[in-house]
């Protein structure tokens, strides 16, 4: 990926706002919590800078880290969870946007599931990239939560290597989604695809139908 001129790291810039704004109205990330990046070239992301609300998220509040999380501007603070985004665009060069919500379906499922969560018969899967059938079945990994996040980065690195045929996101339990996509428009579309199914499993849990 070569070097973005300025015109379009001010045009990826706009649109990563967009996305997070539009997920703030969602009631995905209230509090200012969630994160969201997008890669620049092979060496640097830009992420959402720490404590920012995402309904009112603007370029100012991003910032540019290499893919070790270090901030090009000593002076910014980028999102706690930087180490986790970084070791995703360094394991696979095709991510191209990682986005964290913390919507309630995802937090709460995330606490009652074992180590993973699953989902078939659902004709909303075939919003993720590589599963084309309701037939299909998509599993999401359940990672613990940890404060030690290079500790969890390495946890989810290693599980993903292992894995032949991921959905393209993870829950952290209590703590809700990562999803990532080859640009900001496939980003968005698994973020809102693995919502909306975990929002349906969630309600089918409180109907007894699961």
């Amino acid at each position: 990926m070569h070097q973005l001129e300025k015109s379009d790291l001010q045009l990826l810039s706009q649109s990563l706002c967009g996305v997070a704004r539009v997920f703030g109205a969602r009631q995905w990330c209230l509090a200012t919590s969630g994160n969201f990046s997008v890669r620049i070239d092979k060496n640097s992301l830009l992420i959402t800078q720490s404590g920012k609300d995402k309904s009112e998220l603007a370029p100012d509040d991003l910032m540019r880290c290499d893919l070790d999380g270090t901030p090009a501007d000593a002076t910014l603070r980028p999102s706690a969870e930087t180490a986790l985004h970084a070791c995703l665009y360094r394991r696979d060069a095709a991510i191209g946007a990682v986005f964290h919500t913390h919507s309630v379906s995802s937090t709460l499922l995330s606490r009652a599931a074992g180590t993973s969560v699953e989902f078939s018969g659902y004709e909303m899967q075939k919003a993720l990239a590589g599963f084309e059938s309701h037939e299909n079945r998509v599993t999401l990994t359940v990672f613990d939560n940890s404060q030690d996040l290079p500790e969890l980065a390495k946890r989810v690195q290693a599980r993903l290597a292992k894995a032949s045929c991921p959905a393209p996101g993870f829950l952290i339990r209590g703590h809700g989604l990562y999803a990532w996509g080859k640009d900001i428009a496939e980003a968005r579309r698994h973020t809102e695809g693995l919502e909306f199914l975990l929002s349906c499993l969630w309600q089918a849990r409180l109907a007894g139908l699961q």
